[in-house]
């Protein structure tokens, strides 16, 4: 199962985010030793050695197995996940930021920032204990004749989202979160234009 880990403090993002820590973070889903690393990427032990030593201490990576080597103990790492997501909140925004206007784009933004922050939190207690996170996704697309259409559209669909919870809302219930969005599809031309 893949295991994801949100990155909550902002010296966790600045030590993950260096090119060769990235690749580091992304080889070490299978567990190695500096020596190991050094050979593959070949570059110097000490160099690997101490991007590592960084990481360890950020606790992006952990202590897999220690192995005798030739007099030596050679320490063999392993990344605490296999993704690593940034807590939106991190690089900025603030709570006043999320009481704006439900049509700006700036709070779906910030509402988006918060799902992934809560998700990935929750996620990760699941995966401690073993568990899986219960969770739901409805995605659609729907094509406006003019723009002026977005605010009666949305007035419909919260009226109906309103309808719909009104009959499966339980008190003493174990409450979730539901999250409305929309945003403008991404172009083909625009998905294009970021590959190249």
């Amino acid at each position: 199962m893949s295991t994801r880990e949100l990155l909550a403090e902002p010296e966790q993002v600045r030590r993950a985010l260096s090119p060769l820590r990235r690749r580091l973070l992304a080889r070490l889903r299978t567990p190695a030793s500096a020596a190991e690393l050094a050979a593959e990427l070949e570059l110097p032990r000490q160099r690997i050695g101490y991007h590592l030593r960084l990481l360890e201490e950020a606790g992006l990576v952990e202590l897999a197995e220690e192995r005798q080597r030739r007099g030596f103990v050679e320490r063999v790492l392993r990344a605490t996940a296999d993704a690593f997501l940034v807590d939106p909140a991190v690089l900025g925004g603030t709570e006043e930021q999320r009481a704006g206007d439900r049509h700006a784009a700036e709070h779906l933004l910030d509402v988006a920032a918060g799902a992934v922050r809560d998700v990935a939190r929750m996620q990760a207690a699941a995966e401690r204990a073993g568990r899986r996170l219960l969770t739901f996704t409805v995605e659609t697309e729907v094509r406006f004749a003019a723009p002026g259409d977005v605010h009666p559209f949305t007035e419909a669909l919260a009226g109906a989202i309103a309808e719909v919870v009104a009959e499966f809302d339980t008190p003493g219930g174990r409450p979730y979160r539901l999250l409305g969005a929309g945003h403008p599809a991404a172009r083909q031309e625009d998905s294009d234009d970021r590959r190249q």
